[in-house]
């Protein structure tokens, strides 16, 4: 089993911001297999499955905040057995330009608080990722990242999102490395 973790908030105000990417990343996915997510009673998370060329694959958004997010997906990957090298966390990065899209095999969290809360629930950073660049927006971040874009802006991050998720689907069937050689750059 792989499982696509995306990144976020959950609520109406938090829906369509940078912060939000993750979350966005996984919702396309599941709108192009045509599944919908449910409310888990036994995580704090939203959670929904899909076949991929044969491969059994959960999509994961936890409902915990982004930086709790290592409270739901600690215990999901445990409850199925997913090794930490087959979830694919999806997540925003501020340090990135805006629009750019950057997949790793692991590494350290750069800051990033959803990030370090998974590092923590795993005790590894083995896991693959893909950051979505959402720039810093010359100002102060937090209420850059979580407030909607300008229009122009939000169409440079949909582009984006859509490449994440084609690389999110080339990731289940293929080494990271060979996905990082795709879509990276």
């Amino acid at each position: 089993m792989k499982c696509i973790v995306g990144l976020g908030n959950p609520g109406r105000e938090y829906e369509r911001t940078p912060h939000n990417a993750g979350f966005d990343v996984v919702d396309r996915l599941a709108s192009s297999w045509s599944v919908s997510f449910k409310r888990s009673f036994r995580f704090p998370a939203r959670l929904t499955e899909h076949r991929v060329d044969g491969e059994k694959v959960m999509l994961v958004k936890p409902m915990t905040f982004m930086n709790r997010s290592g409270q739901a997906v600690g215990p999901i990957a445990r409850k199925h057995g997913v090794e930490v090298q087959d979830i694919l966390v999806v997540v925003d990065d501020a340090d990135l330009p805006l629009g750019k899209i950057r997949i790793r095999a692991q590494g350290s969290a750069g800051g990033h608080n959803g990030l370090k809360s998974v590092m923590a629930a795993f005790g590894s950073e083995a896991f693959p990722r893909i950051r979505i660049g959402i720039g810093r927006g010359g100002g102060d971040l937090k209420p850059y990242v979580l407030n909607r874009l300008p229009p122009e802006d939000q169409q440079v991050l949909d582009d984006a999102l859509d490449r994440a998720a084609a690389a999110a689907e080339h990731w289940i069937g293929n080494p990271v490395a060979l996905t990082m050689n795709v879509y990276n750059g």
